[in-house]
């Protein structure tokens, strides 16, 4: 099996995005650890704090979070970061070539049951028209990616990431303490049966959303009979799609705060985007191209279907009428 650093190479990555990549999964084989010790570690139940979300955060969220803080500013490529974590942009190096953003822990609500959970990060070129340190160097769109993945904790774990060329998957070898490529390339199968949806807020979701699950769970001739699955983390719901194929899908709804959807574009929706497209599968944002959208806000939020092609455009078509006109 080949060794990340050397797949990087074949595959033309500069070698700054390669140092960096290397920086950022430091911090994740940390994390790893920290997580596979769990109560041990005295990391598990929550700090009472929020976040700049409205979110209690967790002790591993905290933790995981200035873990990659104070490893990404060891490196000089990095001129500022964001976080789901941080109110706003944390400065990094004025002459980096790169600025990064992640969300430390996603699925912390699974922390404390023994559950899936993940790192996700994204890496964007500076804006050379832009102070290093302005927030708007984030307000780009997620075609502009140069490198997407995530890394997800569990009984081993696996790095999925992008530099622009395949999606492949690679697995933390305890025993050498580096990536091993496992998946050359991913590909997301054109249909399944599976589909993850949080179905605790059907009560909030319009009607048009509303129908389609109806249909969806009540098998027809054109809903052929379908399967639930859910993990309350969304890197485990899209880990999944990559393998198995399927849907991802997060709806807006009329709850204050979620009325233009739930999910952070800039540091969720964008890195497994461009997984997901990279690896044949299609993700979408009320019938809207994912990558394409322009930020409006650092912690910008937006509806989120994401998966096998056949099914994202089914439940487009379905909450849109005249998406394919």
């Amino acid at each position: 099996m080949k060794r990340l650093i050397p797949v990087l190479k074949e595959d033309g990555v500069d070698t700054d995005l390669i140092m960096l990549i290397r920086t950022i999964l430091a911090a994740s084989k940390e994390i790893s650890f920290r997580v596979s010790q769990g109560d041990l570690a005295g990391i598990l139940g929550s700090t009472l704090d929020e976040n700049i979300q409205g979110e209690i955060q967790k002790k591993l969220d905290v933790l995981a979070n200035q873990l990659l803080k104070d490893i990404l500013f060891d490196d000089d490529s990095v001129a500022a970061i964001a976080s789901e974590e941080e109110p706003e942009i944390v400065s990094g190096h004025k002459h980096g070539r790169y600025i990064v953003a992640f969300d430390p822990l996603d699925g912390s609500s699974n922390i404390d049951v023994n559950g899936q959970i993940g790192t996700i990060f994204t890496v964007y070129p500076v804006r050379p028209d832009l102070p290093f340190n302005d927030e708007k160097q984030f307000a780009q769109p997620g075609h502009q990616q140069v490198c997407a993945g995530y890394v997800l904790y569990g009984p081993s774990s696996l790095l999925v990431m992008t530099t622009g060329g395949p999606t492949r998957c690679y697995t933390l070898d305890l025993t050498h303490g580096g990536y091993l490529l496992t998946s050359p390339s991913m590909t997301v199968p054109i249909t399944s049966k599976e589909f993850a949806v949080n179905m605790a807020n059907y009560s909030y979701w319009s009607k048009p959303v509303q129908t389609y699950f109806n249909q969806l769970l009540n098998p027809s001739p054109q809903f052929v009979e379908s399967t639930l699955r859910w993990n309350a983390a969304m890197v485990g719901d899209v880990h999944r799609v990559l393998r198995r194929g399927g849907m991802f899908v997060y709806p807006e709804d009329n709850r204050k705060g979620n009325e233009r959807g739930k999910i952070r574009l800039l540091y969720e929706a964008n890195p497994l985007a461009m997984l997901i497209e990279q690896a044949g599968g299609v993700a979408t944002a009320a019938g809207q191209r994912i990558l394409n959208i322009y930020p409006e806000s650092l912690h910008q939020r937006v509806p989120v279907a994401m998966g096998s092609a056949s099914q994202v455009n089914r439940f487009n078509q379905a909450i849109q009428p005249g998406y394919f006109e």
